[in-house]
């Protein structure tokens, strides 16, 4: 992956190399700036690679258009990022129910099927409340909820506990974990938390563009 600057393109990774099975829960380690975020836009379709491939179900993610990219990345992939990304002037269950109607499903069916996420989610009592009526790990419950409302096989985690103190980032960690046993996800968290790590069958460490396995649990 390169980047052009003014005083010569910037190349973020050299020959990686990355494959996640399925069921399986990747953590991806690394310094600041070293381009775990980069990676994860590029698994996720939120950036086009400039050399190689990326091959979601065994076909390549960037083959058509950026239409098509974008409805692969409706469908099939699910992000969480450390910022929750709700809209303030929505409450918690139109907030979920977006990606559903942007897909074209009633909005009806769209609020029934978020109504059901934040009860997964232990929100049912949050429906109707507006971000700035939320704690941050209520915010962050509800921004998974969303990640997760389309029925995705990937789910992508960049620092979701980034934002909340310990007690509080342990319980989202839970729930995400969780959710990842119970609807059969593929997932990857970026972190700089080893105590997270320790809870995900894979651990890479990247560093100067390249990816190194720290562990693997036995299958």
């Amino acid at each position: 992956m390169t980047y052009p600057l003014p005083k010569g393109d910037l190349r973020v990774f050299e020959g990686l190399d990355f494959d996640l099975r399925r069921g399986e829960l990747a953590a991806v380690m690394g310094a600041s700036g070293v381009g775990k975020t980069t990676l994860l836009n590029l698994l996720g379709g939120l950036d086009r690679p400039t050399e190689g491939r990326v091959l979601l179900d065994g076909e390549d993610m960037f083959g058509g258009t950026d239409r098509d990219v974008a409805a692969v990345r409706n469908r099939k992939i699910g992000f969480v990022f450390q910022v929750y990304h709700l809209l303030p002037e929505f409450t918690a269950l139109e907030n979920v129910s977006f990606p559903l109607m942007i897909g074209g499903l009633p909005k009806k069916q769209a609020f029934l099927q978020a109504a059901e996420l934040l009860r997964e989610v232990g929100l049912e009592d949050k429906t109707h409340s507006r971000p700035s009526q939320l704690s941050g790990g209520e915010q962050q419950r509800v921004a998974i909820a969303r990640s997760l409302v389309n029925g995705p096989c990937l789910l992508l985690a960049d620092e979701p506990t980034g934002n909340l103190d310990w007690k509080t980032g342990e319980r989202v960690l839970r729930l995400v974990l969780d959710l990842h046993e119970s609807k059969g996800l593929s997932s990857i968290l970026v972190t700089h938390n080893e105590k997270i790590a320790r809870f995900c069958h894979k651990v890479y460490m990247m560093e100067a563009g390249t990816m190194k396995l720290l562990a693997s649990l036995p299958s």
